[in-house]
């Protein structure tokens, strides 16, 4: 699979260069399968987006504040394994972090969020929604923060900390289903991760274990059904490849495709 190498500081700018689209944020979602790569992807952006706020005026004199709140759009219309998918069982000790806020400092610049702790287990793959718009979502469009109780994989419950999400100028949703198509017009930038299924299949099992094979098969046949239907990677702005032959270093990431922004 051949691509194109790109910076992290670049998109970062790019993304910090246009207009909050939910309240007070610039929301960025990383979608893709399971294993792909999601997590690193974001937690890489977001590093960005922090030495972005290191320079007096960011990225390309980008102004970091945050913008007046848009109140007029509709309602409706640190990870062990960088590369892992899903996040389950085993690594539920070390979410504690989460929402996990980057910035310099002059304040918080991204929070990301990711879509698993939000799951109500297994069978919440993609009916989670409604939970993320209500505690998350929602507050963040009328400019107030967002908060929600991470799900304990270990315990099979939801936590009884609160997680505040901030409504800071860069919001980062990682996970399955992130950039769907009930939140793809507010966002300001939609990427999609890939890999081979094999790999994916190997990154999920090494992490997670043997015994948990029959939900991660059962969680790939829902991602299957659910990207064809949403046509996620067709709508996303940036494809990138989560397993790249390219050599590269923490500060770039192989783009093989995307509709906006052309390289």
């Amino acid at each position: 699979m051949t691509g194109t190498l790109e910076s992290y500081a670049e998109l970062a700018a790019r993304v910090l260069a246009g207009p909050p689209l939910v309240g007070r944020s610039r929301l960025v979602a990383v979608d893709g399968p399971s294993g792909a790569g999601k997590t690193r992807f974001a937690g890489r952006l977001a590093a960005a987006l922090e030495e972005a706020a290191t320079t007096p005026a960011g990225p390309a004199g980008t102004d970091l504040a945050a913008g007046p709140a848009r109140t007029d759009l509709a309602a409706d219309p640190a990870r062990t394994d960088p590369a892992a998918g899903p996040a389950r069982p085993d690594v539920a000790a070390g979410r504690a972090g989460r929402a996990t806020p980057t910035g310099g400092a002059g304040g918080r610049v991204a929070t990301v969020v990711h879509t698993d702790d939000l799951l109500d287990g297994w069978d919440d793959q993609l009916t989670f929604w409604d939970r993320l718009e209500e505690s998350v979502l929602g507050p963040l469009r009328a400019g107030r923060p967002g908060t929600y109780h991470r799900y304990d994989w270990l315990r099979a419950e939801f936590g009884p900390d609160l997680v505040v999400v901030d409504p800071a100028p860069v919001v980062v949703l990682e996970g399955f289903s992130a950039a769907r198509a009930d939140v793809r017009p507010e966002l300001s930038l939609a990427v999609f991760v890939v890999a081979p299924a094999d790999l994916r299949l190997d990154r999920a099992l090494s992490r997670d274990g043997a015994a948990l094979r029959p939900h991660l098969e059962r969680w790939r046949r829902t991602e299957d059904v659910h990207f064809r239907a949403d046509r996620t990677a067709d709508h996303a702005d940036l494809v990138v490849d989560g397993a790249p032959a390219v050599p590269h270093d923490t500060r770039h990431y192989v783009r093989i495709g995307g509709a906006r922004w052309p390289a």
